[in-house]
């Protein structure tokens, strides 16, 4: 799995651009606000269709320009590939591969890479909303059929949302609440049946790394968080679609009082331990970096088993984050595939490396 070259046409800060990359590593180097991060953005857009900054694709479109175009050449599962993505304010983008037009979700699983960038470093200690997107990013690519569930259930939750805020003002609202809540039961069964067992096979790979990366000194578990109801998070999707049920029936009254949806897969959590103890309460800053670069990496070897060849790593300015012991760690683990570095002091990672130099200056690649 690698990128071989990308153009980029009114993309961010770039006009018209290009930039070829070894097989290897690429080390992206340049001052501060100079478009590093928006390359990697743009190699991102490739796998996923989406940006892991913006919700909103007018952003991703220079200010002078009417439209953004990426055009890359990929080469993955064995064979060459184009991809075009064009982004224009206010439509729909347009994604196509080998100039045959394709969705988001079609385009998810094409081309894999897994990113690293500094606010992951927090993952630990954030929000179960930053642990869910880690589970959905990873298993959309893995299962690309999952990006649709997402989707599905996003917009049932937008819906039921606004019948449960609306109903005193419009009671007709109601006929249609209980099938809503059907309906989100059973897309829940199963966006949860990928995540239980997605966290399942990261949790091996993550002590694995964990253990070596932290020499032995700390343990590394996970546990998959869902709806207190649901007794097996393993089990088939019909059984977790019953206790969903059951969650549900004892909660629709709470949901009408209070004007939530209560009920579903969307305060999935995963519980981190690292020493047995739940990390986001007791481990340091150091434990908490660890633990998140333990994650990242394991995540990637899960991306080789599946496929039998490495997602393309992308560590967005994160070396500056971390004490020499860290990055020699990451330094010494990111081999064997194709890995875009973006960094400041390019020269000395380019030399501890043996990597190719890439250098962005004002939206210009060099």
């Amino acid at each position: 799995m690698r990128i071989d070259r990308i153009c980029l046409n009114g993309f961010r800060n770039y006009d018209y651009q290009w930039a070829d990359f070894a097989p290897g590593i690429n080390v992206i180097t340049g001052e501060n606000a100079q478009g590093k991060t928006n390359l990697l953005e743009a190699v991102c857009l490739l796998s996923t269709g989406r940006s892991f900054r913006t919700r909103f694709d007018k952003e991703l479109v220079h200010f002078d320009y009417s439209a953004g175009e990426i055009l890359a050449d990929l080469h993955a599962s064995g064979r060459k590939q184009t991809v075009k993505i064009t982004l224009r304010p206010g439509v729909r983008k347009i994604i196509s591969v080998n100039a045959n037009r394709v969705t988001a979700g079609e385009l998810a699983g094409k081309f894999t890479c897994v990113l690293f960038c500094p606010d992951d470093l927090n993952l630990i200690k954030e929000g179960p909303g930053a642990r869910r997107r880690l589970m959905d990013t990873a298993i959309t690519q893995l299962r690309p059929g999952y990006g649709k569930l997402v989707t599905d259930y996003n917009r049932l939750y937008d819906q039921k949302a606004a019948i449960l805020r609306d109903w005193r003002e419009k009671p007709s609202l109601l006929d249609t609440l209980d099938d809503f809540s059907d309906r989100m039961c059973k897309v829940s069964a199963q966006m949860i049946r990928y995540r239980a067992a997605f966290t399942a096979r990261l949790a091996v790979e993550a002590k694995r790394v964990h253990e070596e990366f932290s020499g032995g000194r700390d343990t590394l578990d996970l546990k998959y968080h869902t709806v207190s109801t649901v007794k097996d998070p393993a089990a088939s999707a019909l059984d977790i679609y019953y206790d969903l049920c059951e969650h549900q029936e004892s909660h629709r009254k709470a949901e009408l009082d209070s004007g939530q949806c209560l009920t579903g897969c969307h305060k999935d959590d995963i519980n981190i331990f690292i020493n047995e103890k739940l990390a986001r309460s007791f481990a340091s800053q150091g434990q908490t970096r660890t633990a998140a670069l333990s994650l990242k990496l394991a995540e990637r070897e899960i991306h080789l088993q599946e496929s039998g060849e490495y997602p393309v790593l992308l560590l967005d300015d994160v070396l500056s984050e971390l004490d020499p012991g860290r990055q020699e760690f990451v330094l010494n683990r990111i081999g064997g595939g194709q890995t875009l570095i973006t960094c400041c002091e390019g020269e000395e990672i380019s030399r501890r490396t043996g990597g190719k130099v890439i250098t962005v200056q004002n939206g210009e690649i060099k």
